[in-house]
């Protein structure tokens, strides 16, 4: 089996693992009563916070751990195999209520079970990234391929959610309801009122059920692969830590190495863009299901089945990459992955109070836009700093941008937004979607002005025309 499909199928069980339960925790936390709000704070805030703090807390020494002292592929599996456990366990603490405090929140047993499951987890967005590039052969080729299993994953991940919907007692309901219908149609021996009050009770049934996303199998889905995972990376190519051997000081535990490369100026400005670009981002992912469910935007009667077009679309423009990066270069490409954003949430602020496909168009088209919003800026941003970062410091480098982004930058959106939605909130619960979604879109376009004008990389488009033109000519020879 190739080394492209071995990593192609580790990418593919992650964000499998990811995108069965993520999206989809907002639907069970609601029917779980976790979503109400007490002072601008709830409990599903919290539970879309602890990622970002887990982001924040663990990435750097397990970097550290990859680069010095433990295979990469070893690291990954223990990490797996303990999510697992912590996956499987988390909704049976769910209980209904709201926060008391900001700390409080974050005291809920459930929420810290997400948090407990999300340090396993986060680190391995980055040492994922750091294994494939440490066995590709060019990762400016190769990479978007591999990576775009991980998407194809996260659709799957949403489509065994959609079908764990099935489990949450609805369906046993509507089978107990055909049931009695069968019979009082047998009882009634063609009487035609008793027939007819029998099919209003059962319409009356039928009216009830939601099918919504909101089963904890979604839970158990994503722990059985998280185990499989676990194990398959067991399996992965040997890479062993290129500083072994090496001296460890307090200085290596805390990544300094890797901080160091804030001193280059175009990756400073590049990691504080990505950090204050995904303060936005957050809102995509804590309240953007919240957003589509309201509107009523569905695809196969699932909220989530209307999200997962998100990823279909990353799927066309991951393919797509290689060729963008050999015309376009590092620099446009994130700046138009953080245009994507703000054009994203403008849409969105317009759909709302607007009916028929005025309302529906320009949700989905947002949806749709996160191939460029996730490929163009986050995969761009792997590559690039794979690029900049050296051998021995690389699983920190990409740690530490992990860090600023699905840590600080998220971690601070998730709370933003928990605040902005009380803002945005009526005293009679009534949201304000607009004014919601034109905030973070004139945030994210600022963001990407000041990028563009301050970002400067002087080797950009020279040096991805040569390095792509030197990988062609290797390929043509071959």
């Amino acid at each position: 089996m190739s080394i492209k499909v071995r990593l192609s199928i580790m990418m593919f069980l992650q964000f499998f693992v990811w995108g069965s339960w993520y999206v989809a925790m907002y639907g069970f936390m609601k029917e779980a009563g976790m979503t109400e709000l007490n002072k601008g704070l709830s409990f599903d805030a919290a539970a879309y916070t602890v990622a970002p703090i887990a982001a924040i807390l663990a990435p750097l020494t397990l970097g550290l751990i990859c680069d010095r002292l433990m295979n990469t592929e070893r690291v990954l599996a223990i990490l797996n195999i303990i999510g697992a456990g912590l996956l499987w366990l988390a909704p049976t603490l769910a209980s209904a209520g709201a926060p008391d405090s900001y700390l409080g929140q974050f005291t809920q047993p459930m929420i810290l079970c997400l948090l407990a499951y999300m340090l396993c987890f986060m680190p391995t967005l980055g040492l994922t990234a750091s294994l494939s590039f440490k066995h590709l052969a060019n990762s400016e080729k190769d990479f978007p391929a591999v990576r775009v299993l991980g998407t194809i994953g996260w659709i799957a991940g949403n489509w065994v959610m959609w079908g764990c919907r099935l489990f949450n007692g609805e369906g046993e309901v509507l089978s107990q309801a055909k049931t009695q219908l069968d019979q009082a149609k047998a009882a009634a021996d063609g009487n035609e009122t008793a027939i007819s009050a029998a099919q209003q009770a059962y319409d009356a049934v039928v009216g009830t059920i939601q099918y919504s996303d909101n089963s904890h199998h979604i839970f158990q889905a994503a722990a059985i692969a998280s185990a499989i995972l676990g194990v398959y990376c067991l399996t992965l190519p040997k890479t062993t830590p290129p500083a072994k051997g090496e001296p460890i000081s307090l200085s290596k535990v805390f990544g300094i190495d890797a901080w160091a490369l804030l001193k280059d100026k175009s990756f400073f400005i590049f990691a504080v863009a990505s950090f204050l670009v995904c303060i936005p981002l957050a809102g995509y992912y804590a309240k953007g299901y919240g957003f589509v469910d309201a509107m009523g935007v569905q695809l196969f009667g699932s909220t989530t089945g209307a999200m997962s077009t998100g990823q279909m679309s990353e799927i066309l423009f991951m393919l797509i990459m290689p060729v963008c990066f050999a015309r376009l270069g590092v620099k446009k490409m994130l700046i138009i992955g953080m245009l994507a954003w703000a054009v994203r949430y403008g849409l969105w602020g317009f759909a709302f109070g607007q009916e028929g496909p005025l309302l529906t168009v320009p949700i989905f088209i947002g949806i749709l836009l996160h191939g460029i919003c996730y490929d163009f800026f986050f995969v761009t941003g792997m590559i690039y700093t794979d690029k900049k970062a050296q051998p021995e410091v690389r699983g920190q480098a990409q740690s530490l941008v992990v860090m600023l982004t699905q840590g600080f930058g998220l971690g601070i959106g998730a709370q933003a937004f928990g605040y902005w939605m009380g803002e945005c909130t009526s005293a009679d619960d009534v949201v304000d979607w607009s004014r919601l979604w034109y905030a973070p879109a004139l945030f994210a376009l600022g963001v990407m002005v000041a990028f563009a004008l301050l970002f400067w990389e002087r080797s950009d488009n020279s040096s991805d025309d040569s390095e792509t033109n030197t990988a062609d000519s290797s390929t043509a020879d071959a």
